[in-house]
């Protein structure tokens, strides 16, 4: 099994990709090598290839990355499956993990939500998008000050409030307050949720 993320940079198109292209290649080029492992196309989509235990887990670190500048957002959308035809191109390989992935993205509009998830399990996507409708109402009110202490608390687990207070040049206070009005405690119990999931539909 493995997870595909189709994605796009919303309002990217009022807003001068200089903002946005560096942080989401940066992000990209930690995940894999292009474009086996990830590639963008026109102009601001994306996929990507992960172990489907780290998809949701970096669709949180990318829209922390990406709401650090205001006026942006990414949408995402994780389809698990197979990956039944491989080519040197992640956009022209095939299985079911792109074919969930890819349907569950053109229908994110019309549902009005920036995070979807697709595993092929009926009752498992169902719980599982209700929780990620209720994560998105959490990550889309992010400021970008509380953004970028969520990406440091991702990336830096092993690190404590006062280093990242250090490292952000603001108050311990201030880094405790963005924590809890991110809801990041919340946020990683429905990564751990997920990852329980997928490993009961792997089994």
């Amino acid at each position: 099994m493995i997870a595909i993320i189709t994605g796009d940079i919303i309002r990217s198109e009022t807003t001068d990709p200089k903002e946005w292209m560096p942080l989401l290649k940066s992000f990209l080029k930690k995940q894999g090598r292009a474009p086996a492992d990830w590639e963008i196309y026109r102009g601001d989509a994306f996929q990507l290839k992960l172990p489907p235990a780290d998809a949701l887990f970096k669709s949180m670190l990318l829209k922390s990355m990406i709401k650090q500048q205001a006026n942006l957002d990414v949408r995402l959308s994780i389809g698990l499956g197979d990956l039944s035809y491989e080519t040197g191109r992640i956009t022209e390989s095939n299985g079911t993990a792109f074919v969930r992935s890819g349907r569950k993205f053109d229908s994110m509009k019309e549902e009005k939500t920036t995070l979807s998830l697709a595993t092929g399990d009926e009752k498992a996507d169902i719980t599982l998008n209700l929780i990620a409708r209720f994560a998105s109402l959490v990550i889309d009110s992010w400021s970008p000050a509380a953004a970028e202490v969520v990406q440091l608390f991702l990336e830096k687990p092993e690190w404590n409030q006062q280093q990242i207070a250090a490292q952000l040049k603001i108050n311990q206070s201030a880094v405790s307050q963005s924590r809890k009005r991110a809801q990041l405690d919340l946020l990683m119990d429905f990564n751990k949720f997920y990852q329980t999931t997928i490993t009961s539909l792997n089994t």
